[in-house]
């Protein structure tokens, strides 16, 4: 497989679905991911894990770069975002080079999506982005409870963990 990118961050390639997961420098990417969008995710997580699945197999995520930070060695997965916080936050890189994290990360990343463009205009700003947020921050909370439940449920029946 050929690279994308010239100096790629220390992970490891994936397809999935109809975009093509990928680690590399933001701000990189070559023609055909002309959104400029690079989202940063906890492939280890099972809910992040199939929450991303789901977006990476719309129509418009070939033009977005992923990086499953779990994948990444590096202590830091881009300039600006330590592994540690990428795993910890969902975060995405626009175009022009601003790193998003949180709620609004996701608006960004809906607003390269066509089918979802109109909902991340709508979340993008104002008090619909900072509800968003809080909203995201309130589901961090949550996350180690569910991403267990998750894990238990999918454990194959007479083991245990």
């Amino acid at each position: 497989m050929a690279r994308l990118y010239p100096d790629p961050i220390d992970c490891t390639p994936v397809k999935r679905g109809v975009a093509e997961t990928v680690g590399g420098p933001a701000g990189q990417a070559e023609g055909s991911r002309a959104a400029g969008v690079t989202v940063f995710y906890d492939g280890a997580c099972p809910l992040c894990d199939a929450e991303i699945g789901y977006y990476q197999r719309r129509r418009g995520s070939e033009r977005i770069s992923w990086v499953d930070v779990s994948a990444c060695r590096d202590s830091e997965v881009t300039p600006g975002l330590a592994r540690e916080l990428a795993l910890k936050r969902f975060h995405v890189r626009t175009a022009d080079g601003e790193l998003i994290s949180g709620g609004r990360a996701f608006a960004v990343l809906w607003s390269a999506l066509p089918g979802y463009r109109w909902l991340g205009m709508a979340f993008r700003s104002g008090a619909p982005a900072r509800l968003l947020d809080w909203l995201y921050d309130r589901f961090l909370r949550w996350r180690p409870n569910l991403q267990a439940l998750v894990r238990r449920r999918s454990r194959p029946a007479g083991t245990s963990g």
